[in-house]
């Protein structure tokens, strides 16, 4: 038998396993794993060259820096455009990032299929917003032998954050880094809920709102997923949920008669309204109180029991959809609860994450209160 057909048999072996199950050639890892929408892909490991459409830090903190020496493809506007101070602190350590070619972006219909084959990638990782957005342009991907590996933090769900972190760490080499974070992850969430068990308290009813359009007129709000999700994981009663499934406005006479214990205002750095809401990297927390106090002048709102109470905060929408945003999860329910999570430095938390498992650690707000 020659040396080919040996190989050609090592590797018809390997692909007749089951989910996980892997040939043991020292030429190729052929691994079927299992995506986090269910969907059984064959993947060559150690991938060698990767298009990497969303997620970006959740990809280089569970496959370390290094990961990132294999990734040929990002979808540029997604990190640059989308979060452009956690772009610059991310070029700043590592200019290199700057020359990883542009695949185009979803959203803004640019992705391109053609630029993708053109990179010769050995796999592709996207969201499940991208994969649904994509259809049929997924199909054309695979049949051209190169896997497309689903992932999604957008969910908030301690499920899919697992899983999608269990992925990224079979697909980077680095499971046991991996399984640690997954499990940092589902015990810090499981440590709130434990907390607000215990508490025996009623659930404070919740409004989160994107800040991005400022005080004067109403933005986005979430039902099941990111700070919709975040919320209810919090131990508060989303008043958004009956109205909104994922995220979108809500009347704001609903808010009003349902009355919010409290409310949390997220917020970035890249802000076209000068009224929005800042936060995050680079932020001053005198900035950032300053406009979040804004929002307690709407109309009706001096009557609402957040207000009134001091429960008006904001909290960084880059530090949602994310592995970190535990930390996030933790600082809502600190303020809902605050005798169960007296001993609890959410930011800290946050910051700390950055510092073990992250290249660059931010510098700036990521949550404020009225009364910090």
């Amino acid at each position: 038998m020659t040396t080919h057909s040996c190989k050609l048999r090592l590797l018809a072996c390997a692909l007749s396993f089951a989910t996980l199950a892997a040939s043991t050639s020292a030429v190729a890892e052929i691994k079927t794993l299992t995506d986090v929408i269910g969907r059984e892909v064959k993947v060559d490991l150690p991938a060698k060259r990767v298009v990497v459409g969303f997620y970006f830090e959740d990809y280089m903190s569970v496959g370390g820096e290094k990961a990132y020496d294999h990734v040929v493809g990002i979808s540029r506007e997604a990190w640059e455009g989308w979060v452009p101070a956690n772009w610059n602190l991310h070029v700043a350590h590592r200019p290199s990032l700057k020359n990883i070619p542009d695949v185009g972006e979803v959203e803004a219909q640019s992705f391109s299929v053609e630029k993708v084959l053109s990179l010769n990638p050995d796999l592709v990782v996207l969201a499940d917003w991208q994969f649904k957005s994509l259809g049929g342009d997924v199909q054309r991907i695979e049949k051209q032998g190169i896997p497309v590996v689903v992932i999604d933090y957008n969910a908030q769900t301690v499920e899919r954050h697992v899983a999608s972190t269990r992925v990224l760490g079979t697909l980077t080499g680095q499971e046991a880094r991996a399984k640690e974070m997954a499990e940092l992850y589902a015990s810090s969430l499981k440590n709130v809920a434990d907390r607000i068990a215990a508490s025996g308290k009623p659930k404070p009813k919740v409004y989160v709102e994107f800040g991005n359009k400022g005080p004067e007129e109403y933005s986005f709000t979430y039902g099941k997923n990111m700070w919709g999700a975040m919320a209810t994981a919090a131990g508060g009663d989303n008043i958004a949920a009956p109205f909104v499934e994922w995220w979108g406005p809500i009347n704001p006479e609903q808010v009003l008669a349902s009355k919010p214990d409290a409310i949390f205002i997220s917020g970035r750095e890249n802000n076209k309204n000068p009224a929005a809401l800042p936060m995050g990297v680079g932020i001053s927390k005198t900035e950032a109180r300053a406009k979040l106090k804004g929002f307690e002048n709407r109309r009706g709102w001096i009557e609402l029991p957040a207000i009134q109470k001091g429960q008006l905060f904001g909290v960084y929408q880059g530090a949602s959809r994310t592995i970190s945003d535990f930390a996030m999860v933790q600082y809502m329910a600190k303020q809902l609860y605050p005798e169960q999570f007296k001993d609890l430095d959410p930011l800290a938390n946050y910051l700390n994450f950055y510092k073990k498992y992250l290249p660059v650690t931010p510098e700036g707000t990521f949550v404020v209160g009225l009364k910090d």
